[in-house]
Formats: structure tokens, C-alpha cells, sequence
């Protein structure tokens, strides 16, 4: 704007450059230095700090190289803003609202520096901990160190006294030795003094080796720390190591030269966001170099001997010799070492013997344990019972006896029951547990019924084993038989008692002192005469003397003072198996000890499970069973072997290792019986005598095991030295698809006793044509599969003689050859016979008449003393005088 009054005046005028505050930054180059004679040019930046109170910010003073020319004063009555004399823009004042921001930022900045403060103080107050930690640490190292390197010089010292004093000893170079050692010990102090021992000082620690270097700390700095020492070159604390001169004194090592420059020093290393947050930290031992250090110290005692570690090693029937130097904590090569010694060769995977390994572990110093398989039954049958809380059980009586001598018929009017009626045809042909209640003194007996049948004999020896008490059944009017004798075997290997009970003597023929007398035969006297076995007349039939049978059988129990505890876990016998179709594997089990119940673990011969349901002789279920309880049992994963021994396991690993180790027992019997491994010399000429013979293929399947064993050891008793069975398969439960299936690769036939096939199966077998036989009583099952073998043996060939002729002359007939004109000495000769042609007594020819003439017709037969002509089939040389021997061969089927 013009003032046009005062023309004289300048013009006041605004520059046409734009306003804009100038920046508080000044700006310089600098060149910096690298490594490997690089260099770089960066820009470096200095800010200016910003006055909050408006105070003009200070400049840096500046030359004036000539003064300006003074200006005119500007007219007083026209008031100017102030400007700015350096740039020319004009500064506003700050509003209220500015500066309260400003001081409330200032403020806040004040309290994050005094809070940072404190947690700086903090963290250097725990990295001083840290560092007093670490430095009491490296002192404690550093003192083991020293105590090693003064054990290792007194050694050396000792070492060096026990050499002067062996050579002193043995006399040997003397002189030489006395002129060397004053040389030797005038050096040892000089060679000696200044080694790095203790008392060596480290590169750093004194300022003759090592200068300090220190760092300035840095103005800008939130708490103006004290400056951090740079680590030196040597991260490691170890001694240095000491030069030595020509002359063999040692000198100490030189100091590294270093350059300093003046001013702060230069920091190396990449930038990065770590290293600026810590760059005032002081830069610590890392972990790699701890562990360095650690493992140097500990150098001198790995190479120590260490001591032996003496194990007591388990050793099976069989071992390999990885696992045998495992269980040492032996190494492999040496147990081989050791072998090859002994002269053997093996690899590291072979299996040595237990004989073997214990030789190798003595030989190392370690002691042995031998263990067999067959430990894991150990602890499982027969345990010691202590405790004095035992209460009386029920007696366990077994009925034994010949076939149809009414064992069945008496324990059925013990029981008021009728099980007779059930069996196939009107013989017991399974065992059977039961509990009758004597009605005198009220207590509970259990009965076994075994069969009488020749073939039932395991079930029979069964039944005494599990017994207290045998009643001998006897038929008053049958005596004693070979199935009587054999329960009474029996019973006395069994040390049991025996109480002769005489049946049927309500027959007219019946005769008890004929009964009482064959039983003298073999060792059983009866209380009446004179012995002291008890015998009872009794009559199933007409229920005669049962009550006095019972109360003897209790007065025998009394006697033996039966006692039990029923609160260990249970142990019984398998008395009979079976495969239910609707209930799985049942086993029939006597509990002889302790208590069975419903949940417990329970293992049987090569069977497990777990107690499903227990079952009474009344079809009745129960939670538990005590002692002398026949239960049927539920919950096996198969039907165990009749006979097997039944124990209660604590938990299921320790019967799957039961289990696995009898599955794997029976596997190798069965693999060695069917092998036929090589045995005795006798072995040898019986597997020779048989190896020819027949074989007559089958598949048994039937209801209960009993039965199942009974018919297998039957027809096993059929074989002979030309034909036998071969039992292809044999189980328990109904005949599926796969015996079928079995059958047709082998074309054998398939049996079933008291089973059927299902639906699939009978399909099965009718399209393939395998026969399937369905029986119900024993004796109909070994008599048919005796006559299916009898058609496997060769017939027998009998010859029947028939006469005599003589020959007289031959001749000759065209077309027909040569007839021999003959004279019938003895006998008959007919046509079509077998004939045999003997010259001078030696059978020349074998054959058969083709022509049988007399006169010109041919006939049948010639009669003794009359004269025909005869011709052979395929042979003519015949003379006059020989004789002709006619004779009739007969084929005669043998059977077993």
C-alpha cells in the first residue's frame, strides 16, 4: 500500500515469495568409514529444540562481511507488525488452548521419563544381580580350575620323584644322572615360573597388558548412565597363551595393538531394532561360550577312568545279544569279543542260549537273574492262605460207576429231578454239577455225575481230581466191571475216600454179597467185612436208604473237617465247555477257593474274560459264588479246555500275558505232534511203519468239550498201522460254512454230535456234495466211522486148492497151438482157474486155463482120474511130465 500524501516516503511492500515457517534442522555431509577401504557419504541432520515459552530460538552467530547503508526511519504515526529480521515471516502468538496443550504434553512427557527412569534403575538393579550371579559363578569356576591345575602339578612333581627314585634304584646311569640333574633343577624354576597358573593374570585385567577402553556417554541419553566397558576380543575366559623365547624363559603375550581415535567409539555391528533399544546394555557372556567354558573345565575329569556300574542282569530261556549288552549297559562289540574268545561267531541280532549269556555277564562282574517263560503262571494257583478267618464248605461228591449201573437214576431221587429223560439214549454222556440239601442236618451237598461209557474216561479222571468224596455206584445184579475197576483207580490216585453205594437191589436177581466179594478183588473192604470202606444197599427206583446215603456221605464230610476262605479271590476247576449260540462260550465251573463274582478278571487254560453272569444248577442267577458252587459262567472270549484250572487276575494285562503264553504253548505242541519231530530210535521205525498208511480225513464238531475230547480219543483208538483217522478239525458249537468249506479241499466228512448245521452251511455242503453225519449217542458214531475205515484196508487174498493133472503128450492143432493131453490125479480142474505149470518141482509158469476139453466138446470142470485137454492163455511151452497145480484165488474184505 501507497501513502500518496507523502510521496517522498518508500513504498512499503510484501515480497512475493511464499510465507512458510523455516525448518529448525541444519544439514551436513559426512563421510563415513568402513572396513576393507570402503566409504560412504550420509547426510547428517541437527535439530534445533523447540522453545515452548515463545523465547526466539538462539542462532549461531554470523559474519557480516560489510555493513549495510542505514535506513529511513519509518513515519511514527504508522505502526508495523514485528517481522522477522532473518526470514521476514511473522510469528502469532500462541492462544491459551495452544499452550495449556503444550504444558499437558510436557507434563506427560516429564512423568514417562520419570516412570522409564525407574524402570531403568529396576532393570539395572536385577542386571547387577545377574552379573554378581555370574561373577561368583566364574570365581567358582576359576578356583576349580586353579585346584585341578595344582592336583595335575603335584602329580607331574610326583611323577618325576617316582622316576629319580626308580633310577636311583636300578643303579643304571648314575653318573650321567648326577651331571644332568643340577642342570635339570637350575632350569625346572625358570621353565616353570611363568606357566599361566593361578596367579596369571587375564588379557583385560591390567592396564600393562590390555588398555581400557571406555565410551563417553551420550548427551541425549534419558538417564545418563555410566558409560559400558567394550568386551574384549577373547570372549572365553581361559588363559592366555605364553610364548616362549629362544632361550626357554617365557615371556609374557603382548599386548594387542589397538588405535584409538579421539571421541566417542565407533559401534559396530548391524543396526537394527534390538541393538538400538539395548545399546546402552552391557554386553554379556552368551550361552554358547558358557557351555565352551563348562566343557573345557570338565575336560580333565572325562579322561578319568569311570567307575564300573555292576547291574543285576534279568536273563531269559533266550536272549540276542543287542538286548543282553542293553541290559549290561555293555557295549555289543564286547559281548562279541567275548564269544569269538570262546570260538564262536556271531552277529549282533543272534539269539544265545541262557547258559550262554549268564557265562558272558559273570565274566563282566555282573550278577545274574534267571527267569524262565513259564514265571508268568507264577503266583497264579496254590497260594498260601494265612488267615485264620475260615468257615466250613459244602463236601464236593462224585458219582462214578459202569455204564447203566444207575448213577444218573440215583443222583436224579437225590435231586427229585428227572435228567434221565434228557440224555440220548438212556446214557449220561456229559458231566454235570449239582447241589442237593440232606435233609437231616439241613447243609448243601454238591454232586458231580461222571459218565460210565469206556470212551468218557478223561471225563472220569476229571471228576476225581475235584472231589472230596467218591461214591462207588454198583449194580447188584451186573458186579464189578472194567469201568468200576477204573473209577476205583481213580478214586485211589486221587487219595479220596470212597463210599460203595449197591444199586437195583430191588431186582429178584439182585445179589449185594456177591458185589461186596469182587470188590475184595481189588482192594475194597467193606465195614462189613471188616474194612473200612462204607457201603450203602440203595434203590434209585423205589428211593430206598437215600437218607442213609446222605447222612454217611455228611459223616464222611465231618471227618475230613472241609474248611475254606471266601473272602480270597476265587480258584476252581472247568468241569465242562460249551459254544451257546445265543449266550457265547458257557463254562460249567467248580469254585474250590474263595469267592467268583460278577465283574472279576478271570483266566482259563489259554482263555480270558470277564464275569458276565453266573449261573446256579437251578437255572437260576446269581451275583457270587462261594466255595463248592457249581456255577455256569458267561463272559469267556472262547470256550476254555474241560479240565483247565479257573483263577481270578487282578487286572487284564496280567491276563493277556497269561493267556498269550499258553496260546503259544499249545501252538508248539500242536506244530511238534503234527510235524512229528525226530525222537527215539523207536519213534524213528513207528513214523516209518506208518508213513504208508491211509488216512481217513474228518470234521468233528460237538456240543460240549467232555464230549468232543471223548470222541476224539475214541476214534483215535480206531487207527492201526494201515488206516486211520485224521481229525482235520475239532470244536465246540454248531457246523458253519467254513468246516464246510474245510471239508471240500480235503474231501473229508463232516460229523456232528448233538449240533446241526445252519442254513448256509447244510446249502453248502449240498452243492458241493461233502456228506454231513448227525449222531446222538457215541456208540453209533465210533461204530460207523470203524466201518468207513474197515473199507479203507486192503482186502485179504486166500487161495482155495482145486487139484491135480498130469500132462501125458502134446499137441500140436493148427490155429489153437499146443494142448497138453492131461490125466487129473487128484482133485477137480476147471475151466477158467488159476493154474501154475511145475517142472521138476519149480513152478515154471503162473496163469489161467483158456481151454478146457475132453473129447471135442469143451466143458466146465474135469473130475479126478479122468483124462481131458488143457491149453494156457499166452504161454506154450508145455512138455510131457509136467504137472499142472489148479487152484481158486478168494478175496476176503477185512474190517478193524
Amino acid at each position: 500500500m501507497v501513502d500518496t500524501k507523502t510521496p517522498d516516503d518508500k513504498k512499503l511492500s510484501v515480497p512475493s515469495k511464499t510465507l512458510s515457517l523455516k525448518p529448525r534442522v541444519e544439514t551436513g555431509t559426512v563421510r563415513q568409514s568402513f572396513s576393507h577401504g570402503r566409504s560412504k557419504q550420509v547426510v547428517v541432520e541437527k535439530r534445533g529444540k523447540r522453545r515452548i515459552d515463545g523465547s526466539p530460538e538462539p542462532q549461531a552467530p554470523t559474519v557480516v562481511a560489510k555493513p549495510a547503508p542505514a535506513a529511513p526511519a519509518p513515519a511514527p504515526s504508522r505502526s508495523a507488525p514485528p517481522r522477522n529480521a532473518g526470514s521476514g515471516v511473522v510469528l502469532r502468538t500462541l492462544t491459551e488452548d495452544e499452550r495449556s496443550a503444550r504444558a499437558s504434553a510436557l507434563a506427560d512427557a516429564k512423568v514417562r521419563e520419570v516412570e522409564e527412569r525407574r524402570q531403568a534403575e529396576e532393570e539395572a538393579q536385577r542386571r547387577a544381580v545377574r552379573e554378581a550371579a555370574e561373577r561368583a559363578e566364574r570365581e567358582a569356576a576359576e578356583s576349580r580350575r586353579k585346584a585341578e591345575e595344582e592336583r595335575h602339578r603335584h602329580e607331574e612333581e610326583a611323577r618325576r620323584k617316582a622316576e629319580t627314585e626308580a633310577k636311583k634304584r636300578f643303579g643304571e646311569g648314575e653318573q650321567p644322572a648326577a651331571a644332568a640333574r643340577p642342570a635339570s633343577t637350575a632350569s625346572a624354576p625358570a621353565t616353570s615360573a611363568p606357566r599361566p597358573g593361578p596367579t596369571t593374570t587375564r588379557p583385560g585385567a591390567a592396564t600393562t597388558a590390555r588398555p581400557a577402553t571406555t565410551t563417553t556417554s551420550r548427551p541425549g541419553g534419558p538417564l545418563g548412565r555410566t558409560p559400558a566397558v567394550a568386551a574384549g576380543p577373547d570372549e572365553d575366559d581361559g588363559p592366555r597363551q605364553i610364548r616362549r623365547g629362544p632361550g626357554g624363559a617365557a615371556r609374557p603375550a603382548a599386548a594387542p595393538k589397538t588405535t584409538h581415535k579421539p571421541g566417542p567409539q565407533k559401534e559396530r555391528g548391524r543396526l537394527t531394532v534390538v541393538t538400538a533399544l539395548n545399546a546402552d546394555d552391557v554386553r554379556e557372556r552368551s550361552i554358547a561360550s558358557f557351555r565352551r567354558r563348562t566343557q573345557r573345565l570338565k575336560g580333565h575329569a572325562s579322561n578319568e577312568p569311570k567307575e564300573k556300574l555292576i547291574r543285576e542282569v534279568t536273563i531269559p530261556e533266550a536272549i540276542t545279544i543287542q538286548e543282553l549288552a542293553n541290559r549290561m549297559s555293555e557295549r555289543a562289540v564286547d559281548v562279541i569279543r567275548m564269544l569269538m574268545k570262546q570260538g564262536a561267531m556271531h552277529k549282533i541280532t543272534d539269539v544265545i542260549d541262557a547258559d550262554t549269556a549268564q557265562l558272558i555277564a559273570e565274566e563282566l562282574g555282573h550278577t545274574v537273574k534267571r527267569v524262565a517263560a513259564s514265571d508268568v503262571e507264577e503266583g497264579l494257583f496254590d497260594q498260601v492262605d494265612d488267615s485264620t478267618d475260615t468257615e466250613t464248605r459244602s463236601p464236593v461228591v462224585t458219582v462214578m460207576g459202569h455204564v447203566d449201573h444207575g448213577k444218573t437214576s440215583l443222583l436224579d431221587a437225590l435231586r427229585h429231578a428227572n435228567v434221565v429223560s434228557g440224555e440220548a439214549g438212556g446214557i449220561t454222556q456229559h458231566i454235570g454239577a449239582y447241589q442237593v440239601v440232606s435233609p437231616e442236618s439241613g447243609k448243601k451237598i454238591t454232586f458231580i455225575d461222571t459218565p460210565g461209557h469206556a470212551a468218557f474216561t478223561a471225563m472220569r479222571a476229571r471228576g476225581a481230581k475235584v472231589t472230596d468224596i467218591v461214591v462207588l455206584v454198583v449194580a447188584a445184579d451186573d458186579g464189578v466191571m472194567p469201568q468200576t475197576v477204573e473209577a476205583i483207580n481213580h478214586a485211589k490216585a486221587a487219595r479220596v475216600p470212597i463210599i460203595v453205594a449197591i444199586n437195583k437191589i430191588d431186582k429178584p436177581d439182585a445179589k449185594p454179597e456177591r458185589v461186596r466179594t469182587e470188590l475184595l478183588q481189588h482192594e475194597v473192604q467193606v465195614e462189613s467185612f471188616g474194612g473200612d470202606v462204607v457201603d450203602v444197599e440203595v434203590s434209585a427206583k423205589n428211593k430206598t436208604n437215600l437218607d442213609k446215603l446222605l447222612e454217611m456221605i455228611a459223616l464222611q464230610a465231618e471227618i475230613l473237617d472241609l474248611k475254606t476262605n471266601s473272602e480270597r479271590p476265587a480258584e476252581g476247576t472247568v468241569i465242562e465247555a460249551k459254544l451257546d449260540r445265543g449266550r457265547g462260550p458257557v463254562a460249567t465251573v467248580l469254585v474250590q477257593r474263595g469267592t467268583l463274582r460278577v465283574g472279576d478278571i478271570i483266566v482259563a487254560g489259554a482263555e480270558m474274560g470277564r464275569v458276565r453272569a453266573l449261573i446256579s444248577d437251578q437255572g437260576e442267577t446269581v451275583q457270587e459264588a462261594g466255595p463248592s458252587v457249581p456255577v455256569e459262567v458267561l463272559g469267556f472270549n472262547g470256550p476254555p479246555e474241560a479240565g483247565d484250572r479257573l483263577a481270578v487276575v487282578e487286572n487284564e494285562a496280567r491276563a493277556r500275558q497269561v493267556t498269550s503264553y499258553r496260546a503259544h504253548q499249545k501252538r508248539e505242541n500242536a506244530a511238534a505232534s503234527i510235524s512229528g519231530m525226530r525222537g527215539s530210535l523207536e519213534q524213528m521205525m513207528s513214523q516209518l511203519k506208518t508213513a504208508g498208511r491211509k488216512e481217513f480225513p474228518l470234521i468233528v464238531k460237538a456240543d460240549v468239550q467232555g464230549s468232543l475230547e471223548a470222541i476224539l480219543g475214541s476214534l483215535e483208538k480206531l487207527g492201526t498201522d494201515e488206516v486211520a483217522a485224521r481229525i482235520l478239525h475239532a470244536g465246540v458249537g454248531g457246523i458253519s460254512e467254513s468246516d464246510v468249506t474245510l471239508a471240500e479241499g480235503f474231501n473229508a466228512a463232516i460229523i456232528g454230535f448233538s449240533v446241526r448245521a445252519n442254513k448256509e452251511a447244510a446249502a453248502a455242503a449240498k452243492r458241493n456234495g461233502i456228506e454231513i453225519r448227525y449222531y446222538n449217542i457215541i456208540y453209533d458214531l465210533v461204530d460207523d466211522v470203524k466201518k468207513a475205515m474197515s473199507g479203507l484196508l486192503a482186502p485179504t487174498l486166500r487161495e482155495t486148492m482145486l487139484g491135480n493133472a498130469e500132462i501125458l503128450e502134446i499137441f500140436n492143432i493148427s490155429k489153437v497151438g499146443k494142448v497138453a493131453g492131461c490125466r487129473v490125479t487128484d482133485g477137480t480142474v476147471e475151466r477158467g482157474a488159476n493154474v501154475r505149470l511145475i517142472r521138476d518141482n519149480v513152478v515154471v509158469h503162473e496163469g489161467k486155463l483158456s481151454t478146457l476139453k475132453r473129447f471135442k466138446d469143451e466143458v466146465k470142470e474135469v473130475q479126478s482120474g479122468q483124462e481131458c485137454g488143457m491149453a494156457f492163455e499166452n504161454y506154450h511151452d508145455m512138455r510131457a511130465g509136467d504137472v499142472i497145480e489148479c487152484y481158486r484165488v478168494e478175496t476176503i474184505q477185512r474190517s478193524l
